[in-house]
Formats: structure tokens, C-alpha cells, sequence
């Protein structure tokens, strides 16, 4: 009886632990990127660490590291957007502040997917839900994105998707 809960104490640990690998890599590089004064580097670890800790406090949930992927994706996603605006505006020093930031995030993303490869998955996708027509879009959207996560950008498997269904 005793050894059990002693298990079950220990398997609990590690699962938590197993949680944090993200975290504690996002914290060493952010004091690797204090130590060598890399600002930008330093920053863009800030943002995503402050938007961790928000959902966080907000949700009172504790992020997994699949969790934090996906925020950081979204984290490049915004600043891949931002960077249209700033060229529109002659910002070239945001330009390339913003285009070295997402360099510093993408470190942390899985290997993102070609669209040869996201074709193919979507694909099988398609089989598998019968779908026929744009009608049945969304059920291949979800399920696209669950089975591709941050490894590919919603952006081009909506491409995808809607190509293969017209």
C-alpha cells in the first residue's frame, strides 16, 4: 500500500515535470540572451514567456509544452503579419528587428511542413472524412489541424484544402 502511493507520487512528478521542458528551455535562453546582451533575442523570449504566464493567470491552468508551441506559433504569426505593415510604413529597422525576433521563436517550433507534404496529409484527410465539397471544409480544417499542429500554418492548409476541394 505504502510502495503504491509512493509510485503514484513519483509518476505524478514526472508527468509535471515532462510539462516544463519548454518553460525551462524558454527561461536558459532567455539568461544566455541577458548574458551575451542580445536585446532582441532577449525580448522576443520576454513576449512569449509573458503570454505563457498570462493564459496561465487568466485560466489558472498550467501549460503543457504543446501548449506553449502553439502560442509561440502564434506569437511568430502575429509578427509575420506585422511585417507587411512596417514596410508599408518605411520601417526597415522594424523590419529587420521583427524578421530576427521570428528567427529566435522558430527555434522552438517543430520543423514546419512543405506544401507537398501538407497536400498529402490533407489528402488522406479528405478520404477519411468523405469529404466532396466545400461543404465539408471545416470538418477537414479541424482535422487537419489537429493532426498537423504548429508544423504547419493554418494560412497554407486552408490553401491546401480549398484546392483540393474545388
Amino acid at each position: 500500500m505504502i510502495i503504491s502511493k509512493y509510485i503514484k507520487k513519483e509518476r505524478r512528478f514526472a508527468i509535471k515535470s515532462e510539462k516544463k521542458i519548454m518553460k525551462k528551455r524558454l527561461l536558459e535562453d532567455l539568461k544566455e540572451a541577458m548574458k551575451d546582451k542580445n536585446e532582441i533575442k532577449k525580448n522576443a523570449i520576454q513576449m512569449a514567456r509573458a503570454g505563457i504566464l498570462q493564459i496561465e493567470k487568466d485560466k489558472g491552468i498550467e501549460l503543457d509544452d504543446k501548449q506553449i508551441i502553439e502560442l509561440i506559433a502564434k506569437e511568430v504569426k502575429k509578427r509575420k503579419d506585422s511585417i507587411a505593415d512596417y514596410e508599408k510604413g518605411g520601417r526597415e529597422d522594424l523590419v529587420s528587428q521583427i524578421k530576427e525576433e521570428i528567427s529566435y521563436l522558430e527555434v522552438y517550433l517543430p520543423k514546419q511542413l512543405s506544401k507537398e507534404e501538407i497536400t498529402e496529409i490533407v489528402k488522406n484527410i479528405i478520404k477519411e472524412t468523405e469529404a466532396t465539397s466545400m461543404k465539408d471544409m471545416g470538418k477537414v480544417m479541424k482535422s487537419a489541424k489537429e493532426k498537423m499542429g504548429a508544423s504547419a500554418d493554418g494560412k497554407t492548409i486552408n490553401e491546401v484544402v480549398k484546392e483540393l476541394l474545388a
